[in-house]
């Protein structure tokens, strides 16, 4: 009896451990909310005690949207809408960049995560190399990224757009922490990064339409419509936004995640005519429309901001809608054709891009869709 008891007490054990040690990572993951959100109460993008986008309601699912036929196994499991074989890249390391960055030149890392250099600045937006969930087997990756988080050139600023997990990243943060870099977030976020161990003097926390000026560079946070939270009883504790990078002769436009709206006019208006725009592309659905761009939606977009160039981004690399993977960009490389005034820039994950040099190809439309 004693040694059936040893045996069924070592089975028990094992599931137990494997649940401390999810919930032990998962735990460090979830980072922190802002201690005094009552700082907020004068904005008027935050009410009854969350942040709100004022051009919609924010942004739900509804019960009819239930997460395609493999339901929310698809987070666990290979979906039919991934690829079903791997992706080309670029791989590159630290001796890819120059010791000074150039005035204009980006690295797609796939997703959302860029290198943007700018002026003889370099900019990490939204560095995910990992999962896009708080433990390792959840929303897997298509392709692995193109760049090693330990081969980060220098950088001069991170900018985070918000704090879904595809987007700011527990370990690469902690990577970053102490290195010399300075983090600009929206309003909240910073939060997660002070908990995370980054020193509060590097962590630029803003609202929209504020703006950090250095060296010549400005920074200014601009409004979009979409909705925070690492949990579902955090949700909106923090802001979400685009952001305006302006030199003196250049200027990048970074959308983040967003719906459609009135605001890409009012940046256009405030900032263009860009050089570069970054529009995310992917994670539609009719059940959430104010949460992602439909394509259609990213060429009025392009329009509205007045940018010269787009790369479209946030597609490629994980499976967070119920579309097939190369769905979007066939759909936008579609219509920007029969637009004939957009230039449309998709290099491969990891290519160096400087607009009007670098030829870029649209790679995906020699597979066999799969």
């Amino acid at each position: 009896m004693k040694k059936n008891a040893k045996i069924i007490a070592a089975i028990v054990s094992v599931p137990l451990a494997a649940a401390s040690v999810l919930a032990a990572c998962a735990l460090r993951e979830l980072g922190k909310t802002p201690e005094d959100l009552s700082a907020y109460k004068n904005l008027p993008y935050f009410a009854d005690g969350t942040f709100y986008s004022p051009e919609a309601d924010t942004p739900y699912y509804p019960e009819r949207v239930r997460g395609g036929s493999a339901g929310w196994w698809r987070f666990l499991l290979t979906n039919a809408n991934a690829p079903k074989t791997s992706l080309p890249i670029q791989k590159i390391g630290k001796d890819s960049f120059a010791e000074k960055p150039d005035e204009l030149a980006t690295y797609w890392l796939g997703h959302s995560s860029l290198i943007i250099e700018l002026e003889g600045k370099r900019f990490l937006v939204d560095p995910v190399f990992g999962n896009a969930a708080p433990v390792p087997f959840v929303a897997r990756r298509y392709v692995p990224p193109p760049l090693d988080r330990k081969e980060l050139p220098p950088v001069d600023y991170v900018l985070i757009t918000h704090d879904h997990y595809d987007h700011l990243e527990y370990p690469t943060i902690r990577y970053l922490r102490s290195r010399e870099t300075l983090f600009i977030v929206p309003l909240g976020v910073g939060a997660h990064l002070a908990k995370w161990g980054v020193p509060p003097e590097k962590i630029h926390e803003l609202g929209w339409g504020e703006e950090f000026n250095q060296d010549g560079n400005s920074i200014v946070t601009e409004r979009d419509r979409h909705f925070s939270g690492r949990t579902f009883s955090t949700r909106n504790s923090s802001l979400w936004a685009g952001y305006a990078l302006k030199g003196k002769k250049r200027r990048v436009f970074i959308a983040g995640d967003t719906g459609y709206g009135e605001h890409f006019r009012a940046v256009g208006d405030k900032h263009g005519p860009f050089d570069l725009a970054f529009m995310e592309i992917d994670g539609w659905n009719s059940g959430w429309p104010h949460t992602h761009l439909f394509p259609a939606e990213v060429i009025r977009a392009n329009h509205d901001v007045r940018a010269r160039a787009l790369v479209p981004v946030h597609w490629g690399v994980f499976d967070l809608a119920l579309h097939h993977w190369d769905e979007s960009i066939r759909a936008l490389c579609a219509l920007a054709d029969e637009d004939g005034s957009i230039t449309l820039l998709t290099p491969l994950m990891g290519q160096k891009l400087i607009p009007g040099v670098t030829p870029v190809s649209r790679w995906w439309e020699s597979r066999i869709h799969e």
